[in-house]
């Protein structure tokens, strides 16, 4: 085996997994696409000591302190560079002999190439670290007028046929571990019996059936959920309605300390490797084929969203204003509230826009981010792609995104860093691109069960798959939710509630400690519900709260 090097962006993955049988649905030929670097990294490893200072006469305490602060930069950058250079072998060398694990030809070389990309993405990170690369929070304006278009100043769109050039991808890769989930979280149900994954499927079915288009559904798995994926896609087999799913990269995670890959083997335990992140997604379209396989068949739009987010459906006046304007990058964003204070945000950096997340943050700036005043909106990760400018872009300049480091501690306390990036990041990379701020109906996610109780609820009905607010909602916000930790796991949410309240008159629910709903019970205005340590609360079937405050003494106090 020969040792590693970044391959060029021309260089192919070997095809290591045929094309399901199953009709309307195909698997991606790679198991993993291998995303190649843009190019060669450059790797400093010294070969020989720093030369020696030259002697200078100094004559003055002042000419002692002008040479020393001379000196005292090239020196420290001279020894981070040195670590650099270390590090960088010693990981290098790692990843070889990871790559040499790997028995079958065919696999190592795929597992070989998808090792080189994350070499590449280290060496970067190692040479910002080194370089003290982070943004000057002075030059951070907030976005100019016209790079953020109000939803409502877009035209209606009256030629559905432009639909024929669209494709949906759905980021398909999480586990959802923090509802207490084991398996792909868009397996889970969220209203009437279907899962996240169901309601996807009817929304584009019934958009392919109503306008008589041929809009196809791509599914990006993760090693966590990629056979999860494919067993639950079956039932689709005959929708009106092309499934395509490809894998995005496997990444060994990262010991903090030693900075070497966690794994012993390409074959050691899921837990640990990681997926770096939806910004996975360019290098991935691209070299699992995907991206050629959809232009080959005149698509030339993408409609990117998380899989868990409901409010994320095909919009066609977002479709026709990225036609009209010859936008090739439409970042949807929405006004920011409380509850979204973490959320990246676009920011107009020396004239360009760009994204801006919170892990770039300087600590002492990180209130002023989470503030609504300079930063109003935030990003939803519904983004619009044009297919022609993508492929321009990777095999060009290539695509080198903001790289977040994500801080984890494993089950048996080691600390280790996952290297990660950020869809929305792109947006630096085309021309014309702009924000549109959309409705907050287009922002749905569930990512915890308070979420998952207002989806599940009477606030919500269900057309055509796509959720819709109950006209009898007197208010245009919906309820504010706040569920405890005995709720927090999927499995103690089902069995705390025997069936979900009617919550239309609703305007905040809080519930803490152990409790538990009878059936067909109404919660009303401001409720709150709290159980003390070692007591239990049943609030009785049928039960009417209107403003109350419940305490764990089963005592009733009106608000």
């Amino acid at each position: 085996m020969s040792a590693l090097k970044a391959p060029q962006p021309t260089e192919k993955t070997p095809r290591t997994r045929g094309v399901s049988a199953m009709v309307g649905i195909t698997d991606s030929p790679f198991p993993y696409p291998h995303p190649a670097p843009p190019r060669n990294p450059e790797i400093y490893a010294p070969s020989s000591p720093h030369p020696p200072l030259p002697l200078v006469e100094i004559n003055s305490m002042g000419q002692f302190i002008d040479l020393f602060r001379s000196l005292r930069s090239p020196r420290k950058q001279h020894f981070k560079s040195a670590t650099t250079g270390v590090a960088t072998k010693n990981m290098r060398n790692e990843l070889n002999r990871l790559v040499n694990t790997v028995s079958d030809p065919d696999t190592r070389k795929a597992f070989d190439t998808e090792m080189q990309s994350f070499f590449y993405l280290f060496t970067r990170y190692l040479a910002e670290k080194a370089q003290s690369k982070e943004l000057d929070w002075d030059r951070i304006k907030s976005p100019a007028a016209e790079q953020i278009v109000p939803y409502d100043n877009l035209s209606e769109s009256t030629d559905p046929s432009v639909l024929n050039k669209l494709a949906v991808l759905k980021v398909n890769g999480g586990l959802g571990t923090s509802m207490g989930m084991t398996g792909a979280k868009s397996a889970l149900e969220v209203k009437d019996d279907m899962t996240f994954l169901d309601l996807t499927v009817r929304q584009i079915e019934h958009l392919n059936t109503t306008h008589r288009v041929d809009v196809p559904l791509i599914l990006m798995t993760s090693f966590n959920t990629h056979e999860d994926t494919l067993r639950i896609i079956k039932k689709y087999a005959n929708q009106q309605l092309r499934i395509t799913t490809f894998n995005q990269s496997r990444y060994p995670r990262i010991n903090k300390e030693t900075l070497m890959p966690l794994p012993r083997s390409a074959t050691d335990d899921k837990s640990k490797w990681y997926p770096p992140g939806h910004g996975d997604l360019y290098n991935a379209l691209m070299h699992s084929g995907v991206l050629d396989q959809l232009l080959a068949e005149g698509k030339e739009y993408l409609f990117v969203s998380n899989s868990d987010n409901l409010g994320a459906v095909v919009d066609q006046k977002i479709l026709q204003h990225m036609i009209d304007t010859n936008a090739e990058f439409i970042m949807e964003v929405t006004d920011k509230t409380k509850a979204d204070v973490k959320g990246g945000t676009l920011i107009d950096y020396d004239g360009n826009v760009q994204l801006l997340e919170i892990a770039q943050v300087p600590s002492e700036h990180t209130e002023e981010f989470k503030s609504v005043r300079k930063f109003k909106i935030f990003n939803t990760n519904n983004l619009w792609v044009n297919l022609k400018a993508l492929k321009r872009i990777m095999e060009n300049e290539g695509m080198e995104l903001e790289i977040i480091v994500n801080p984890k501690v494993t089950e048996d306390g080691v600390s280790v860093i996952q290297l990660e990036t950020a869809a929305g990041a792109a947006i630096r990379h085309f021309k014309n691109a702009k924000g549109i701020n959309v409705p907050r109906s287009r922002f749905l996610p569930v990512k915890s069960c308070s979420d998952l109780l207002l989806i599940k609820s009477d606030i919500y009905s269900l057309e055509h798959g796509q959720l819709v607010i109950n006209p009898n909602r007197m208010f245009g916000t919906t309820p504010v939710i706040k569920l405890g930790d005995h709720f927090k796991k999927i499995a103690q949410f089902q069995k705390r509630f025997k069936k979900i309240p009617k919550i239309i008159e609703l305007d905040h629910l809080t519930v803490t400690g152990d409790v538990y709903f009878g059936r067909n019970v109404t919660l009303r205005g401001t409720v709150i519900v709290v159980a003390n340590e070692g007591q239990r609360i049943d609030i009785p079937d049928g039960c009417v709260l209107e403003n109350r405050l419940l305490s764990g003494n089963l005592t009733m106090t009106e608000l």
